[in-house]
């Protein structure tokens, strides 16, 4: 008889508990397009951003870290007065604050678009007029279908949403005269709600938008020489469990498609604001020949299809740089070598908590290696585990109370503490071969062990 332990509702509802990394913002209020309680929630954020001792300022400057600002529901900005595109050149700025757009939706008229959305989605084939909506580009249709269908309906009008108004962070209040709640949409295709009344309902929107700017993204990555010779790399074996690995997710489907920016919104010069697509997630396995960890490469730099990699789609990450700001990576002789995934970092830095183990008993021929064998980040949930074979480690409680986003060092420390609280991990051995963690409205992390009979034999080429 299969035991099955479902994932307690409990576990993943927002509690009061807040990230102790979170710093003091400096933020500007600059109104765009509004109705009369979008306004006035802005101004009321940034009266309780100061209020909760952050600082509001008249205007942007060079030290600004949150711009916010307005949409009106439907209304599609253009590129060049939306502030996410054009706040660093209009106000001359060095770097650009993360821009929220504060959007007020009736519930009539939410209700009516995640009602269009459902009936849409439900279609086969799909009606492409039910997806064409003012602002989009013509091709939008393939990432609402593909998000919708992947998320439900809220996925749908979430991007549907970013892309009218120009912007990835959105606070859509739903409410008539007073706001009901309030959505957090972001990149990954959260949708975090805020609720209650008075303070209380502002004070967790502003901390929401300081975790969101508090959790840095992951530096970038360095190169150390020598590179890896051709002739190495063809008889390593991870290469080709990587290859075999990323066909059978493929065949489960398990990563969905890239998002794609342009495909959703026709906007010049997109590079210099936002990377055209991202990838959905990252896997990657320990290679005892080079002591290093084999991931797959970043989605930003070049589309990848991670059901179908190739050699070229790897990395390879050896170390972290001081301070653990970014992975240290060898090239390989004759591949592309494109970048890391930014999960890469917190791949590799969960290691440093959890026990290695002998590959082979302890012998002269084997090989010291971390117990964790591979990793899997992504985009995607789970509704119930066996217990007997599969432990699941809970993130602390601020992360689903306030969660964070992919590449983040957040994130990175956040599962490195979780995973440390592992028992499978910590003991190699206890039978259960897996151990996973839910990221809060993000998706999954899955860690594999070593197990006797599963290493690939060496590839004949």
């Amino acid at each position: 008889m299969t035991v099955v332990t479902p994932l307690l509702s409990s576990e993943v509802k927002a509690g009061q508990a807040v990230h102790a990394w979170l710093r003091k913002l400096r933020a500007a209020y600059v109104p765009g397009v509004s109705t009369p309680l979008s306004a006035r929630i802005a101004e009321k954020v940034m009266d309780r951003l100061a209020a909760l001792g952050h600082e509001a300022q008249e205007h942007p400057t060079e030290d600004t870290d949150v711009l916010l600002t307005t949409a009106v529901f439907g209304a599609p900005l253009q590129w060049r007065t939306a502030p996410f595109f054009q706040a660093r050149r209009q106000y001359r700025l060095r770097r650009s604050p993360t821009v929220f757009t504060v959007i007020h939706v009736r519930p009539a008229e939410w209700a009516a678009l995640l009602a269009h959305f459902e009936a849409a989605l439900a279609r086969n084939p799909p009606d492409l007029a039910d997806f064409a909506f003012p602002g989009l580009a013509p091709t939008a249709h393939r990432t609402l279908i593909e998000q919708g269908r992947r998320g439900g309906p809220i996925l749908a009008a979430e991007r549907l949403m970013q892309a009218q108004a120009l912007c990835l962070r959105l606070i859509v209040a739903v409410g008539e005269d007073e706001p009901l709640y309030a959505h957090h949409f972001d990149l990954v295709g959260s949708y975090a709600r805020t609720e209650g009344d008075a303070d209380a309902f502002y004070d967790d929107i502003v901390r929401r938008m300081a975790t969101a700017v508090s959790a840095e993204e992951v530096g970038k990555h360095v190169i150390v020489e020598p590179p890896i010779a051709r002739e190495t790399w063809q008889r390593l074996t991870t290469p080709a469990a990587m290859h075999r690995a990323s066909l059978e997710l493929g065949r489960r489907g398990f990563f969905t498609e890239m998002v794609r920016i342009p495909e959703l919104v026709q906007v010049p010069a997109l590079g210099d604001a936002i990377a055209t697509q991202y990838s959905e997630g990252c896997f990657a396995t320990w290679e005892p020949d080079l002591n290093a960890l084999v991931t797959t490469t970043t989605g930003s730099a070049r589309p990848v299809d991670k059901g179908n990699i190739t050699d070229n789609d790897l990395a390879v990450v050896v170390g972290l740089q001081p301070g653990g700001l970014g992975p240290i990576v060898r090239q390989v002789e004759g591949l592309r070598n494109d970048p890391p995934s930014s999960e890469g970092l917190e791949m590799y830095d969960m290691d440093e908590v959890l026990p290695a183990m002998w590959l082979n008993g302890r012998t002269e021929a084997s090989a010291r290696v971390p117990v964790a064998r591979s990793k899997l980040h992504g985009h995607r949930g789970i509704a119930a585990y066996d217990p007997r074979h599969v432990e699941y480690i809970p993130m602390a409680q601020a992360f689903f109370a306030y969660p964070v986003t992919c590449g983040t060092y957040a994130q990175a420390r956040g599962l490195k503490a979780a995973f440390s609280r592992s028992a499978a991990l910590q003991n190699p051995a206890d039978p259960r071969q897996v151990v996973f963690t839910i990221l809060p409205t993000h998706g999954i992390f899955v860690v594999e062990k070593w197990a006797a009979g599963k290493r690939v034999k060496r590839p004949s080429r």
